[in-house]
This record gives C-alpha cells, structure tokens and sequence, in this order.
C-alpha cells in the first residue's frame, strides 16, 4: 500500500527521528492486523515518506565490475593468478581489470560472466 502525501523530510534530525518511530511501531503489530489499523497506517506513511528520503539521499548505485570481480573471487576463493588461468589471459590482465586500469573485451567478457556468475549487464556495464 502507497499513501501520496505532501510532507517530506527535511534534514537528518527528522529522519533520524522518523526511523525511531518506525522501529517503535514495527513490532506492535503483524501480518493479520488490518491495514486500516491506524498504528499500521502510520507505519506504513512514515515508511514512505523515508523511502523517498532515502532514495534522494542515499541512492544505491550500481557496483562496478572490479568490485563485483573481487567479490565474487573471494566467495569462490579464487587468486588473481588461478582467475588469470581460468580465463586464459595473464595475471597482470587481471590486475588491471581489477584496477579499473582496463575493460575485459567481449570475449572475455562473457567467459567472466559465465565463469563467476555475474549478470551481463555488470560485465558491460549497461
């Protein structure tokens, strides 16, 4: 449920005091209380009002693929030379893909994606 209202938050104190509220709400009530329960009806306006906050304030961008290479060795537990081997390029390739000093070609590219399982559209950046 989406309630449009004209309020907005103005600075971090009523955000801050906003989230307060809602963590005070949160656990007085559940799945089965009506949504015209007005405790529900003010949880879910105040809700709202910090999604829109949040979403101005503190976007969350898109990672970038160094990023999202790294991680996904470290899950994986793979070492820059064992990914170098893995993909066939030399492990200073990999260190420059990790650097943002290059972009893996397509070809490349795609054995990225497929080998640590990282959508596509990370891989080219779209």
């Amino acid at each position: 449920m989406k309630y449009s209202f004209m309020a907005r938050i103005k600075n971090e104190t009523e955000y801050n005091a906003l989230m307060k509220r809602v963590e005070e709400l949160a656990p007085q009530f559940d799945d089965s209380t009506p949504t015209s329960d007005p405790k529900v009806i003010e949880y879910v306006m105040l809700s709202n009002l910090i999604e829109e906050y949040e979403e101005e304030h503190y976007p969350i961008q898109t990672p970038s693929l160094p990023n999202v290479i790294k991680l996904r060795m470290y899950e994986m537990g793979l070492t820059q030379t064992k990914l170098s081997s893995i993909l066939g390029v030399s492990p200073s390739r990999i260190s420059d893909y990790l650097s943002g000093k290059s972009e893996p070609t397509l070809q490349i590219g795609r054995k990225i994606s497929k080998t640590l399982n990282i959508d596509a559209n990370v891989v080219l950046g779209v």
